[in-house]
């Protein structure tokens, strides 16, 4: 008999391993399942992380978040009405161009860089003047990145401070303007400006200090100066310092060099009170309209009008002092600021439409301009020229309020002197640029009419020795002005 068939030791071999193999495969299997499951779970949890990555509208909007904090308000507020100028201009480069050498190896354009603040809609901007000064083509990039230019519509290089107008078709916004006769030292502040060319860059920080003056050299100082520790750069230099609510609440213009975190910014109720001058000098020069004003104390109480010259079409057409002013055109006036914008856009020739309240109610008047003839030499500020030798501007109340109580003095208002002539009485008797005169004979002078009143008195035409107060570097002083008579009085 055929034995039976048997496995070969191979294949008799290979059964039991195969079975160990089976039972190999089978806890392999377990745990690839549960690695499988690891991995699935890994996974989904994967797949629930990157949908968060989802933009967070889709679920809920930002201004539900605790993110959009005051700050966050504060720029989006501002932020639309900073511009950023740039343009180049040329400087010696050299000790023989600082020398005057004349080969063109003394000279190299720069390009420079700075900030804008726009105050009114048809595109008039602030700035410092050092930004500006001396820069051919003025460039514009606005917050909706349109590139323009801007041409310079008046500048107080003592004060750095400077108005262009932006050559645009459509109206831009402006800046909220707050008030720096209220700011708290610790107060957070934000400052917005084109640091090193990068747009709009936004630093926070607190007011340091108040009141600081800072000399620069003998042409330029700045006073009363807000000190803050925001991060200010090159290029940040005309922007804005806001308040909390997004309001301006002074220009940056300096900082000091070596330190970190202290800058400077000019108050932006001295900012307004220049502004108005330079612009109301600018359009004295462009029209003739027989009229004075004065603002008043407070912001809303319009302009009212302090003088009608008597042969002006102004008086021929009504207007008399006392009226006050609450619209020109379809502008609402608040302050002097927007009275004297408001007259930007009348050229000479023109009817001047203007809302006057006397009286309790509100009348319609439209006056006629002419072309400014140069200056009237029975003009206020030319008296005062021709008599003592000084131009003047009147002291803004806020800055009379610090000075007062900076000093611990009642004054009710004084004269700046922006110029003393040589030669002249003022200059005989030390009257410096950056006295405030108070007075003279016992009458204050609180504007330039009042000193042309004063020196147009009958007691004071026959030259006597007038005694006379100011204010330097907070100190009252006095002295005594021999005014010639005034038969003798030239202009110069």
């Amino acid at each position: 008999m055929r034995p039976p068939i048997q496995h070969s030791p191979a294949v008799s071999r290979f059964r039991p391993l195969t079975a160990g193999w089976l039972r190999s495969i089978a806890k392999a299997g377990l745990a690839i399942s549960m690695i499988t499951a690891l991995e699935s779970s890994t996974a989904t949890a994967q797949v629930n992380s990157l949908t968060s990555f989802e933009p967070a509208t889709a679920h809920r909007r930002v201004t539900d978040s605790h993110r959009e904090t005051p700050t966050v308000l504060a720029v989006r507020r501002a932020s639309p009405a900073v511009v950023n100028l740039h343009g180049q201009k040329t400087v010696r480069s050299t000790a023989a161009g600082l020398a005057g050498a004349t080969d063109g190896g003394g000279f190299r354009q720069v390009n420079g860089m700075g900030t804008g603040v726009v105050i009114d809609p048809r595109g008039y901007v602030i700035t410092n003047y050092h930004v500006v000064e001396d820069v051919d083509n003025i460039r514009v990039t606005l917050a909706d990145g349109t590139v323009t230019s801007a041409e310079l519509i008046a500048a107080r290089p003592r004060n750095d401070l400077a108005l262009v107008k932006v050559k645009i078709s459509q109206e831009l916004p402006t800046i909220p303007r707050g008030t720096s006769s209220d700011l708290m030292v610790g107060e957070d502040v934000i400052a917005i400006g084109n640091a090193y060319g990068y747009v709009h860059t936004c630093t926070q920080g607190i007011i340091s200090a108040l009141h600081r003056d800072v000399p620069v050299n003998d042409t330029q100082d700045y006073e009363d100066l807000i000190q803050i520790s925001a991060g200010i750069n090159p290029g940040n230099s005309g922007g804005p310092l806001l308040n909390i609510n997004g309001e301006i609440i002074g220009v940056n213009v300096a900082v000091r060099v070596g330190a970190q975190q202290i800058a400077f910014a000019i108050p932006i109720d001295q900012v307004v009170q220049i502004v108005t001058t330079m612009i109301d000098e600018h359009n004295a020069n462009r029209l003739d309209t027989g009229l004075r004003t004065q603002g008043g104390p407070r912001d809303g109480d319009g302009v009212t009008i302090t003088h009608v010259s008597a042969s002006s079409p102004a008086a021929r057409d009504g207007l008399k002092p006392g009226d006050r002013v609450v619209r020109v055109g379809s502008r609402p006036v608040d302050d002097r600021l927007d009275f004297s914008l408001a007259m930007l856009q009348v050229d000479a020739g023109q009817q001047l439409p203007l809302g006057i309240e006397r009286g309790g109610e509100v009348m319609e008047l439209a006056v006629a301009t002419s072309q400014s003839t140069g200056t009237d030499s029975g003009s206020p500020s030319e008296t005062a020229w021709a008599v003592i030798g000084i131009r003047a501007k009147p002291v803004g109340q806020s800055a009379m309020s610090r000075l007062n109580a900076r000093m611990r003095t009642p004054y009710r208002g004084g004269l700046y002197i922006t110029a003393v002539r040589p030669g002249s009485a003022a200059a005989e008797e030390g009257i410096q640029v950056g006295d405030v005169l108070l007075g003279i004979h016992g009458w204050q002078t609180a504007s330039v009419s009042d000193l042309a009143g004063i020196l147009e008195h009958p007691d004071m035409r026959q030259g006597p020795r007038a005694k006379f107060y100011i204010v330097r570097r907070e100190q009252t002083l006095y002295g005594h002005f021999q005014l010639a008579s005034r038969s003798a009085a030239t202009n110069h």
